[in-house]
This record gives C-alpha cells, sequence and structure tokens, in this order.
C-alpha cells in the first residue's frame, strides 16, 4: 500500500499536476494540503475520475485539508479536539479519515509567522491539542498517521543551513518541544530515505533559486503509530514534483507500506 503527503499550495493552480502524479505515483491514499478554496469547490468529479474518493475540508482563500483515497473513505471526522481558534475562527487545518486498513490525518499546521506575532502562541496552542488528539488514535491497534505540513524542522539536519535562520519560526525550542509532545502521544518520525542529495528536503522557497541550491527545509511530516512505522518498507520525497513551471514549493512524502 502506497500512502503519502503533500502541501499543493493551492489546489485551483496546481489540479493539472496533481492529477497527473497521482496517475504516475499511484498512491492508494494522499493528504493534502494548503487547497487554498472553499470545500464546496473542490473538484470532486475530476478526482473520481482519475479513481479516487475525496474528503475535504476549505474555508476559501487559506488553509485547507483534503484526503484523497481509491482504497474508500470512511469515519471522516473534521479539526481535532479542543482546537484553538485564530482571530475567532476554526481554520480547516486538520482532517482525519479511514481508508482502507490504515487511517490518516491530513494537517496543515499553522506557521507561527514570527515568534513576536500571535500566529506563533497559536501555533503552540494548536499543537499541544493535536498532542492530545492524537493519543487515541495513536494507542489503537489499525494503522494511524498524522501526516502533512508541520511547519517545524525537527533537528538541525532537517535545515539547509541553521545559521541563515537565527531567532525565526521552524526552528525554536518551543516548537521543537511542542513536537515532540506530539510524538509522545504515541507516534514516530518515519523519516524518508535520502535520494540526490544528503537531506530529504520537503520545501524550497521560490525565492533566491532555493531549490536549485537545495536550500531546503524538512517540515512535512508522517508520525506513525507502531501499527503504522512497522509496516513501512520505503520512504522518499518525490523531489522531482517540485521541479518545472507551476511547481508547489512542498513535494509529495511517499510511504510505502505492507499490511
Amino acid at each position: 500500500m502506497r500512502v503519502a503527503t503533500w502541501n499543493i499550495n493551492s489546489l485551483k493552480a496546481r489540479l493539472d499536476r496533481v492529477l497527473a502524479w497521482l496517475e504516475t505515483a499511484r498512491p492508494d491514499v494522499v493528504c493534502l494540503q494548503e487547497l487554498k478554496c472553499a470545500t464546496a469547490d473542490v473538484p470532486a468529479d475530476a478526482f473520481r475520475d482519475a479513481g479516487y474518493e475525496i474528503a475535504a475540508w476549505g474555508s476559501g482563500r487559506w488553509n485547507g485539508v483534503a484526503i484523497a483515497s481509491r482504497v474508500g473513505i470512511a469515519d471522516v471526522r473534521q479539526g481535532i479536539a479542543s482546537q484553538p481558534d485564530f482571530a475567532g475562527a476554526i481554520e480547516a487545518r486538520a482532517l482525519t479519515a479511514t481508508c482502507g486498513p490504515v487511517r490518516v490525518q491530513s494537517l496543515y499546521v499553522p506557521n507561527g509567522r514570527d515568534t513576536a506575532d500571535p500566529h506563533f502562541p497559536y501555533k503552540l496552542a494548536f499543537l499541544q491539542a493535536l498532542a492530545a488528539d492524537a493519543a487515541a488514535d495513536a494507542a489503537g491497534p489499525v494503522p494511524f498517521a498524522a501526516m502533512g505540513d508541520y511547519n517545524i524542522c525537527p533537528t538541525d539536519d532537517d535545515v539547509w543551513d541553521v545559521d541563515e535562520w537565527p531567532g525565526t519560526t521552524h526552528i525554536t525550542t518551543d516548537e521543537r518541544d511542542a513536537l515532540a509532545a506530539v510524538q509522545a502521544a504515541g507516534l514516530v518520525d518515519v523519516h524518508p530515505r535520502a535520494l540526490k542529495y544528503d537531506q530529504p528536503f520537503t520545501f524550497w522557497d521560490y525565492r533566491n533559486l532555493d531549490f536549485p541550491k537545495n536550500r531546503g527545509l524538512r517540515i512535512d511530516l508522517a508520525l506513525a503509530n507502531p501499527a503504522f512505522a512497522d509496516a513501512v518498507t520505503d520512504a522518499y520525497v518525490d523531489r522531482n514534483e517540485r521541479k518545472g513551471k507551476g511547481a508547489s514549493d512542498h513535494a509529495p512524502l511517499v510511504i510505502d507500506l505492507d499490511l
């Protein structure tokens, strides 16, 4: 079985690339983030024609998460328990579903923006709620993974040059402690193998030729319970999907399972 996660940075802008990737990579389940469209505007027919059911939650211009599956979708749940609001709104940042033999959660953790910005404590509060929310699925017998854009580099090795990120989000002790608390709920980081370079980055900024220079970050993660992690036979970042015109600034994280 093949499961993947991908921040597509606008479903409208990237639909053709997403559908083409589904045809070539053939994941059984893919978690998508940053749809940037309302739920009603998700092109379910296009996914259905490609052989996938899709469950989605989006509120419009920002955020948005989805799960596309060709092995069925059941027990779909929007949000997480005790999810904090931002500026009075509960944002579309988490979607959980059972797809065949696995249960997956598509996550788009708040960016945090800057350590002095109100978005930063919101990010930490979201992660705290996620840690509590994930505990039940993590402890269950069903293979489970909370997958998506965590907007955190777990270690300094997950940054192209940590000295270029002094005092910024994504690498602070507070964020890494919050991520460790999520893992302490019973989840492990399914670390992908490196392909072209030593580090399997998943994100490269559009600016400053970051992609061709491989100035990337590993912020798209799959945190899995033992039933999921023990079944992993391969994990890699499909770096080729970051290439070319109209690419997302993220690449898919692909995980193969023997269930």
